[in-house]
């Protein structure tokens, strides 16, 4: 039998030359990194896409097929991958419903070499690839990624230079004087890119500074101003919008003292230059005001001011605990100190109905305590309801879950590891339990959280770096992690990886804590509020021992009456009356006391004030064991 030889089909594989190609779906991403002419009918936009779109269609004999989606981004830079398209983009990439992104040029897509290895990955990793129109390149070669390597370095370069342009340009600007923009100050308008002097404003200013002149105190300055009705600057933005016209906080009053543009001058990196907008103030006004506020900084610690250690407002005039804030100003009182680390949470810390937690510190007896005070009871607000709880407990409770976290596997997949391949997500648990031992290394040496940093990262990582929020409230504290913040630090320690970018979205970490208050003291308690090691508080022990010696001493007949137990032990003899319910202390609770498991909340001063005692055990388990809050 002769068997018919086939037809060549003419493709290497024999294949039939009839065969329709596989269908590859294509989707066009379009950018331009400024607005400009976005509002016209036809724009760079458009122009991009009609040459991707003739692009595709000459490929249709390769099965190319153009999706109908439409991925445009407009007015946004490429040096970041936080743009509403391209997430979209990478969405639909991850559900594998696109097969090729074709953009006009690669820089479209990215201008960050970085950027584009975390996109490469992640196109291999789902089976896409990508295709420059304008270029010819195609990352579904090794040549061509090497290419592209080589065209994003240039691109990564051509924006560091034109980043440094515009640095020069600004310091050259300000050196010949010239004001560089942003919002002017009270006492100025912005006029055509020049501040003109607004008369009406600038005699406020004058009343600013002669006022802190006569009153020698920025919390004093503020209380007049705010009784004579004195505002910020009103401001109305193109768009509507409205913003000022509100009382002036201390910390606006001492930029404007400190403000040299009032002078005529421009100041830039530490260097003044001559202004070419007029001056406000005189010069002899100027350099009084300057040099008070030079001796104010220059008192010693323990000044007294207006925070009172429950957070209410208090003058005092006695020698005793001073506070005053420790946020790192140096407004006059502040006293601070270079050399003192600045609070780990100042500015992301907050309590639960939205107030900042401003950092405080009370000094005592040549010690200094430091604490995250809400805001209201810093302005000592008659009516304000806040809380008050130890730094260190709080920032202690933040680094020591971050740790938790980044060494738990099951957290990891499921946030910045989600959608991770095992083997990426091996990765993943490496580089996050080298940043999780970054973050507490010194911490362990030091005892400080605030010294928490991350050695040999670039740039210093800070677990501050990595935190949106801190919120505390009655019952918990919930921790929100920035998500791309914690995706680039993970990348430090392992570049190869790609991570999801859900944008702004944050990871929250919520953490049973509540501030409680333990016989003088509040101190934010974790979990059952137990302590972790036995507690043996000689205090309440000696207390105990007294209540069972004085009872068995009535009981015997050593003792014939209280009193004559008062008169031997030379104490008060209400003292005893009261003490001596203790020796009927249910078992249970003396165990825990001399085994030093009682909670923090457990004082002297607590069990002290429940004398006398109630007889029934379980109400005194519920009286001394339950947990009090504030």
């Amino acid at each position: 039998m002769v068997r018919r030889r086939r037809k060549d089909s003419g493709f290497p594989d024999g294949r039939d030359g009839d065969r329709k190609p596989r269908r590859l779906r294509c989707a066009i991403y379009t950018r331009k990194s400024s607005d400009e002419g976005l509002e016209q009918s036809f724009n760079s936009l458009h122009a991009q896409r009609d040459a991707c779109e003739a692009y595709v269609a000459s490929q249709k004999h390769e099965g190319w097929v153009l999706l109908p989606a439409a991925y445009d981004d407009g007015g946004l830079s490429g040096g970041s991958l936080e743009r509403p398209a391209l997430q979209s983009l990478l969405d639909d990439i991850r559900s594998g419903a696109i097969d090729i992104v074709v953009v006009y040029k690669v820089d479209r897509l990215t201008r960050s070499l970085a950027d584009f290895a975390r996109l490469t990955e992640l196109f291999d990793l789902h089976g896409a690839s990508f295709v420059s129109v304008t270029q010819q390149f195609n990352t579904s070669t090794s040549m061509g990624r090497l290419t592209l390597n080589v065209l994003l370095s240039f691109a990564q370069f051509e924006r560091e230079v034109a980043g440094e342009r515009i640095r020069d340009k600004i310091a050259l600007s300000k050196r010949r004087g010239m004001w560089m923009g942003g919002l002017p100050p009270l006492g100025y308008d912005g006029i055509d890119r020049q501040l003109v002097v607004n008369a009406a404003e600038a005699a406020t200013v004058r009343l600013i500074f002669e006022r802190y002149l006569a009153l020698g105190s920025i919390p004093e300055l503020k209380r007049a101003l705010d009784r004579d009705g004195i505002v910020s600057k009103r401001r109305v933005f193109a768009d509507g919008r409205t913003a000022g016209g509100v009382p002036i906080s201390r910390g606006a009053l001492h930029q404007i003292l400190h403000n040299r543009l009032y002078r005529g001058e421009i100041a830039h990196r530490g260097e003044v230059h001559q202004g070419n907008h007029e001056a406000i103030l005189p010069q002899d006004l100027w350099d009084a005001v300057q040099a008070k506020l030079a001796s104010q900084s220059q008192r010693p610690q323990g000044r007294p001011n207006n925070h009172r250690e429950d957070g209410g407002a208090n003058d005092r005039k006695d020698g005793g605990a001073s506070h005053s804030r420790s946020s790192g100003s140096s407004y006059p009182g502040a006293n601070a100190s270079p050399s003192r680390p600045t609070a780990l949470l100042a500015g992301i810390a907050f309590d639960e109905a939205g107030n900042r937690l401003t950092p405080s510190h009370t000094s005592k007896k040549g010690r200094r305590y430091h604490y995250y005070v809400s805001a209201p009871l810093v302005r000592g607000e008659a009516t304000a309801n806040g809380i008050r709880v130890p730094a260190s407990d709080l920032d202690r409770l933040v680094v020591d879950a971050m740790d938790k976290h980044l060494g738990d596997a099951v957290w990891l997949s499921k946030h910045p590891g989600e959608g991770l391949v095992p083997a990426a997500l091996g990765r993943l648990i490496e580089a996050a339990g080298a940043l999780a031992n970054g973050l507490t290394s010194n911490r362990d040496q030091t005892g400080d959280p605030r010294n928490s940093t991350v050695p040999g990262t670039t740039p210093h990582l800070s677990i501050r770096s990595l935190l949106d929020r801190v919120t505390v409230g009655r019952q918990r504290v919930v921790v929100s992690v920035n998500r791309s913040r914690l995706r680039d630090a993970l990348k430090q320690f392992e570049p190869s990886l790609c991570l999801t970018d859900r944008g702004g979205e944050p990871i929250s970490i919520e953490v049973d804590a509540r501030p409680l208050r333990c016989g003088k003291q509040v101190r934010l308690v974790v979990g059952e509020i137990r302590s972790e090691t036995p507690n043996h508080n000689r205090d309440l022990i000696d207390l105990l021992r007294n209540a069972h010696r004085w009872f068995e001493a009535l009981k015997s007949g050593r003792r014939s009456s209280i009193a004559e137990i008062a008169r031997r032990d030379g104490i008060d003899t209400a003292e005893v009356s009261r003490s001596i319910t203790l020796a009927f202390l249910a078992p249970d609770i003396v165990e825990t006391i001399l085994a030093g498991r009682q909670p923090m909340t457990l004082t002297l001063e607590r069990l002290r004030a429940c004398r006398p005692l109630p007889m029934d055990w379980n109400e005194q388990r519920h009286l001394l064991l339950d947990q009090a809050q504030l």
